[in-house]
């Protein structure tokens, strides 16, 4: 098939605006009137507040107002409505659960004034007895983190099983065990979290809200802000202008928009709130830390046979969706590859430390790297090539995984070739004296088209055309940056046979658009785009109908080709398609252009017992990583990075490269560098300077392969991409490792410290 949009290069629309910074972000966005806001939060990760004096913060000069959680009117919030945005009320005790909890917030003239009005705020606390990890949380007599459940283990139960799982580790000729340690990481987003907050008429309770919001999930977010706020849903209304980065930090409604919203209507004026770096450090969601004892059975031919996860989840003070990863877990244990019998079981329970969130990749980085480390061993075990014992192993496209998830296209096996033989290439570089050279492999499985959690996982479209031939597309799909806006507008351009310049794409207002569940589960080209699809599809059957009556031609003998009308085989009988529209718009009976659609696929939620076919399309992936290790310090570099990705069709290949680059870099910090270090429940590295992302300096080469296996059910073949970049990137290098050195890291990130310590527990050879 022959395309004149998709397939071709084409850049982002909104790169020229970023790179030349014309681009306004989220952060540069000022109203009329607009007052700052600040957020004073508690000093202890355990506490109960006794008295609370505002005082002298409300007499600064500037201060327009002051709120605590006993002065408004508030309502649970969260995954498991299990917090308030302002803590150590009546209502809540008076309790404080850990660092991040917001105890007071002020809106002031100046952001300056706002930070000293907290600082001026006296809280008397009641220090209480604290619990930082899941082990101690759990025994008898521990600190409570809800007095109200009895216990600190969180509601929250994914249990699985397939097949005899007892019987196959019986039978097995080889069994692999082990342990393996993932820590906090945060999203460290180039733009801070803000919320912008502006009520209608405050005073008057019918007043309507508008926010403009970091988040990625509109519609979701309108309805939750409203609930939180005890209004309905119908006088909020959510704008997204651009943000500097989110990578799952969205999924959430966060207390610093409900506080925004209060402090708006306590001081009669717009309210912003921006955080600083510091604070984004501490009060922004992170990867959930957890530990996974995975065990691994195969055959004598290393087929496998059995595995069996026990995960224990740090869940920190409060459920969020962080607390859901375990259903990706099991997904990758029971669907990286073919296994006949599975197990998977989890604990997560609350401790005093900072709650976690949704990250992209969502659980599957932590699986993945546990998965492939036991593939590695296998093949060790039983003298195979690692590649080989994949391969052997793989899923193909037409099975049905043991969870029930439908593969209707995989390019596992080509993935896996393709990253053997672009390893298997000399490296210019020659090896260091006192380093060791090592390649290691891991490959990736994980939803692409989106994940039914909700009861709808769809998007809307509405499509028109007006008298100077602009294709305006109203998409309930929200871009933040992962480039939707272009690839919607060639899918639109592609459909309707215009030029892709006369495509606009408009996505950025509640008040505007259809609804969209939101940017999350590389959803957004497979869902918002086959919506994008049906829509172009249905609006270019009207335009043909319409220019029949205008040419006085069958329609059939119709078609839409380089923005003109013609007739097939004659196409010096054409019209360009705007005079089209405009004589729709004088003839007798006019009308005007516009189709409208909604693409929800023919997925379905998970059943109790966690079966279920939640996505309509699965992608793949193979990596391999070349490192050097120094068995001096413990460093490691990584020399090059080989990364082949089935992405059903590329419908923008440069795009979709930049997705897995960008994936490979925040992969390459999860590996080695990247921590939020946690001690006794504070954040102690919370700037930059402290928190190691991998510089551009250190970044390896990089060689990406598109392997297109052409889903069906995609819009033009294309299967989402967004989050197979980043997965398997821990898992490649943590084998690299291995095979340099031969020891096995099995905590990240794998720090020199980590890794020197391995190698000196090393038995003397």
């Amino acid at each position: 098939m022959s395309f004149s949009v998709i397939g071709k290069d084409t850049p982002k629309r909104d790169g020229a605006e970023k790179v030349t910074g014309h681009t306004q972000f989220l952060h540069d966005v000022t109203l009329p009137r607009m007052a700052h806001g600040a957020i004073l939060r508690t000093q202890y990760p355990h506490a109960r507040v006794r008295r609370i004096d505002t005082s002298a913060a409300e007499a600064l000069p500037g201060v327009l107002a002051v709120i605590t959680a006993d002065r408004v009117e508030q309502h649970p919030v969260g995954f498991a409505k299990d917090h308030l945005a302002l803590k150590g009320g009546t209502a809540d005790g008076g309790k404080v659960r850990c660092i991040r909890d917001e105890i007071a917030a002020v809106a002031a003239l100046t952001e300056e004034i706002a930070q000293e009005a907290t600082r001026l705020i006296r809280v008397d606390y009641e220090e209480l007895p604290a619990v930082f990890d899941p082990d101690s949380a759990l025994r008898p007599g521990a600190p409570l983190i809800h007095n109200e459940l009895g216990s600190n283990l969180v509601n929250l139960k994914y249990q699985f099983a397939h097949g005899d799982v007892e019987s196959a580790f019986a039978q097995a000729h080889v069994v692999v065990e082990g342990s393996y340690r993932l820590n906090y990481v945060t999203t460290a987003c180039l733009g801070t979290m803000v919320a912008i907050a502006s009520w209608s008429a405050p005073g008057n309770p019918d007043d309507s809200l508008t926010m403009w919001s970091t988040t990625q999930v509109p519609f979701l977010y309108q309805r939750d802000l409203a609930e939180a706020l005890g209004i309905t849903g119908d006088r909020v209304r959510v704008i997204q202008p651009p943000v500097g980065g989110n990578f799952g930090r969205g999924l959430d409604l966060y207390p610093i928009d409900i506080i925004a919203a209060l402090l708006a209507r306590r001081a009669g004026r717009p309210v912003k709130i921006a955080f600083e770096r510091i604070e984004e450090f501490i009060a922004s969601p992170t990867r959930e830390p957890c530990v996974i004892h995975l065990r691994t059975a195969a055959d004598r031919a290393g087929r496998l046979l059995a595995r069996d996860a026990r995960v224990m989840i740090d869940n920190g003070a409060y459920v969020s969706w962080g607390s859901t990863t375990p259903y990706v877990m099991l997904a990758t244990t029971a669907g990286l590859y073919r296994v006949p019998a599975v197990r998977f079981d989890t604990t997560i329970v609350y401790t005093n430390n900072p709650y976690s969130g949704s990250m992209r990749g969502y659980g599957n980085l932590e699986s993945t790297f546990a998965i492939e480390a036991q593939m590695d061993d296998l093949a060790e075990r039983l003298g195979l090539d690692k590649l080989e014992i994949r391969r052997r192993n793989a899923t193909r496209s037409g099975e049905v995984n043991p969870q029930g998830s439908v593969i209707t296209s995989c390019g596992m096996t080509e993935c896996l070739d393709t990253v053997e033989r672009e390893m298997r290439k000399p490296v210019a570089r020659p090896p260091r004296t006192g380093w060791k050279r090592g390649v290691g492999f891991a490959a990736m499985f994980h939803v692409a088209g989106g994940a039914r959690v909700y009861r709808s996982d769809g998007c809307g479209a509405i499509l028109k055309l007006d008298d100077f031939g602009k294709a305006s597309l109203i998409t309930g799909a929200s871009e933040i940056g992962q480039g939707s806006e272009t690839v919607l507008a060639m899918i639109v351009a592609e459909e309707l046979g215009v030029p892709l310049q006369r495509v606009e794409v408009i996505n950025s207002d509640t008040a505007v658009k259809p609804w969209d569940v939101g940017v999350h589960a590389s959803r957004t080209t497979f869902i918002a785009g086959n919506a994008a699809l049906i829509a172009a599809r249905e609006l270019k059957e009207k335009l043909l109908g319409l220019a029949a009556s205008v040419m006085d031609e069958r329609q059939e003998d119709l078609e839409l080709v380089d923005g003109r009308v013609r007739v097939k085989g004659h196409p010096e009988r054409s019209m360009e398609y705007e005079r089209v529209v405009r004589a729709g718009h004088f003839r007798s009976g006019g009308r005007t252009l516009v189709t409208e659609a909604f693409y929800d696929p023919p997925t379905e939620m998970l059943s109790k017992d966690l079966r279920g076919n939640v996505s309509p399309a699965y992608g793949f992936a193979a990596q391999g990583v070349l490192v050097e290790v120094s068995e001096a310090t413990g460093q490691v570099q990584v020399l090059k990075v080989a990364s082949a990705h089935d992405v059903g069709r590329a419908l923008n290949p440069p795009a979709a490269e930049g997705q897995i680059h960008g994936g490979i870099h925040m992969g390459l910090g999860y590996a080695l560098s990247e921590e939020l270090l946690i001690q006794e429940g504070r954040v102690v590295n919370p700037q930059f300077m402290e928190y190691a992302l991998i510089p551009p300096s250190d970044m390896p080469e990089i060689v990406v392969e598109l392997i297109e296996t052409v889903d069906e059910a995609g819009p033009f073949g294309a299967k989402g991409l967004g989050e197979a970049g980043v997965i398997p990137v821990a898992a490649a290098v943590a084998n690299a490792v291995k095979d340099a050195v031969g020891v096995r890291l099995t905590e990240l990130p794998m720090t020199p410290e980590r890794v020197f310590r391995a190698l000196s527990s090393r038995p003397a050879p």
